[in-house]
């Protein structure tokens, strides 16, 4: 199947303004490949610039072309991995390095109270020039080490018996909040700069 080179051109000059620079999406030590897939289409879906895989048991490839080809991937990103760049860490400490070096601010997602700063998701700013919201582990959760390194921790508002979400619900509803904040901050920036 060949696919239409203008129509995709048009479909990306259309996203473009929508897409939220300096914004990565972390995920640490998944552990199926159905939820990266999955979280990797929201991150498209919503328009977050990166992903971040901490793999230490290297069960990604570390090229991003090598993951587009991956079926495991390809498949539950409905095709999303193709079109979004995905790197991969092998340690926490790593990516936390990378980050720093580009300045990066870092926040976590956890249910349960995490750090000195805690907020529920719609009441936590996002607007911060170069952010990396992180997501832990399916069965763990985020590390110690991410917590301290972060400088908040954001909960989604739970009201069932059960206080956990899956990784891709998890990270939907999360950036989703992000994104929407950071495309209304971009927006007055803009009119701002345009005297309006």
């Amino acid at each position: 199947m060949e696919v239409d080179k203008s129509g995709t051109r048009k479909r990306a000059n259309q996203i473009k303004p929508y897409r939220c620079k300096n914004l990565i999406c972390v995920l640490e030590y998944p552990m199926d490949m159905k939820n990266i897939g999955t979280v990797i289409r929201n991150v498209n879906a919503l328009g977050v610039e990166k992903t971040y895989i901490i793999d230490p048991r290297n069960s990604l490839p570390d090229e991003w072309q090598e993951m587009r080809e991956r079926k495991s991937l390809s498949k539950p990103s409905v095709s999303a991995i193709k079109w979004s760049f995905v790197k991969r860490f092998d340690s926490t400490e790593e990516c936390l390095d990378h980050l720093a070096n580009n300045r990066f601010t870092s926040i976590v997602t956890s249910p349960h109270v995490k750090g000195e700063d805690n907020f529920i998701l719609h009441e936590a700013d996002y607007t911060q020039p170069r952010l990396a919201v992180w997501f832990g582990n399916e069965s763990r959760g985020i590390s110690d080490l991410a917590v301290k390194s972060s400088d908040f921790c954001v909960s989604i508002p739970m009201f069932g018996m059960i206080e956990s979400l899956n990784l891709g619900t998890t990270s939907g509803i999360v950036l989703y909040e992000v994104t929407k904040q950071r495309r209304e901050y971009q927006e007055k920036y803009k009119r701002a700069n345009r005297g309006t």
